[in-house]
């Protein structure tokens, strides 16, 4: 089905539209009665981290597509019940025992499941980031033509997130919340894997490899500008909204054990840092904050060693802008990133090598210029929201004309 084409006219029926949490509209499409012809397609979006800025971007990208009439379900923060719901049981978390992940995710998919019930009668075709907000809805998004798409599996967060780690009972916990997740994944007419590392893991679920599509979700990618750099030193810059477990903290010890005189340092974090020579903090920045592009065209260089992301959407932003990267080895960030081409990679924990990829790039400006550019012309090529929406929009569309799987 082409871009231009239209879908079979389905009956119509009238769609309460709510803003804020809860059912929203498409803003400049979804008004009034749907379009005659539209392909009406339910998002379900898990608001979690960096999945935020990605939503941001394919709603700007699906104005682009008259073809599909979008509604969304977006999960709020957790509130009083739901955080107490999953709430850590002493003694037991340090073992791991306590299944505290496992009671966030279902208090979450509780929350779609009540609100799922009255939506899918108005949706052709529902789209679901991630699996975990529907663990108790496989039943129901087994009757509509469903895509569920992911960038990681609970089997590899619970030995990869910075705010818990792995004990005694963590296979076990596994065992509980696998197939769960293993019937949203059947549920579904197909599976989008953010990345090719992503949907290696899900070989583990015996998901079929050609079920699994890889789209990896992208940026609005804006227009060439110049790249003043002003500074009298270059600047280095990191973003993430906590410093562990991104690698904020490595960034800090390695700058004042090594570069300190070299360049500066700017860490774009809501955590607490104490100021220090050549560093500078701004902590009331934000996703979709103005500020950001106009910081990321004073940067040199985009520093992320991080030990948790997988598609860091921090990154990409960076390489749009025609900021050279140097982050880890980790997740699907070589993906991404381009080793010795659009940036560098080290391994995690690595000072030396950290030490090392940024001092190259400091004391270079001819390489950190042909790095830069690479780094854009590969989101161009790659990672361009309108390219990969259309990847999204298309596979909707396939998995509407095969229909449900049940």
């Amino acid at each position: 089905m082409s871009r231009s084409g239209s879908y079979p006219a389905v009956p119509r029926r009238p769609v309460t539209r709510r803003s804020h949490w809860g059912l929203s509209p498409l803003s400049g499409l979804a008004t009034g009665s749907p379009r005659s012809g539209a392909l009406r397609a339910l998002f379900v979006n898990e608001n979690l981290g960096g999945h935020t800025a990605m939503h941001a971007y394919v709603r700007r990208a699906l104005v682009g597509h008259p073809e599909l009439d979008a509604t969304f379900l977006e999960v709020p923060p957790p509130g009083l019940w739901r955080r107490v719901a999953a709430a850590p049981v002493p003694g037991l978390a340090r073992l791991d025992a306590d299944l505290q992940p496992l009671r966030y995710q279902l208090a979450q998919s509780w929350y779609v499941r009540r609100r799922l019930h009255r939506l899918l009668a108005d949706a052709d075709v529902v789209h679901v980031y991630t699996h975990n907000a529907v663990l108790l809805s496989a039943a129901a998004l087994a009757a509509r033509p469903t895509v569920v798409s992911l960038d990681t599996t609970n089997v590899v967060n619970a030995y990869s997130l910075a705010y818990r780690r792995p004990g005694l009972m963590t296979g076990p916990a596994l065992r509980a919340v696998m197939p769960l997740e293993r019937r949203v994944y059947e549920a579904a007419g197909a599976v989008v894997a953010q990345s090719e590392w992503t949907a290696a893991q899900l070989e583990s679920y015996g998901i079929p490899r050609d079920r699994v599509r890889v789209i990896p979700f992208g940026v609005t990618v804006p227009e060439p500008a110049p790249r003043p750099l002003l500074d009298d030193l270059p600047r280095v810059t990191f973003i993430g909204k906590t410093m562990q477990g991104k690698g904020g903290w490595q960034l800090v010890r390695v700058f004042e054990a090594a570069l300190r005189g070299q360049c500066q340092l700017t860490l774009v974090t809501q955590e607490h840092v104490e100021p220090r020579p050549g560093i500078e903090v701004l902590a009331d920045v934000y996703p979709g904050d103005p500020r950001i592009p106009e910081l990321l065209a004073r940067t040199a260089v985009f520093a992320l060693p991080t030990e948790i992301d997988k598609t860091p959407y921090a990154v990409l932003e960076a390489m749009a802008a025609g900021v050279p990267v140097v982050s880890t080895r980790v997740g699907a960030i070589p993906e991404m990133v381009e080793d010795g081409v659009s940036g560098l990679l080290v391994e995690q924990g690595d000072d030396l090598g950290l030490t090392r990829a940024l001092r190259c790039l400091v004391a270079d400006e001819d390489r950190r210029r042909a790095m830069g550019e690479a780094a854009r012309k590969r989101v161009c090529e790659r990672f361009d929201a309108r390219k990969t929406t259309a990847e999204l929009v298309e596979l909707l569309g396939e998995v509407y004309r095969r229909g449900p799987v049940s």
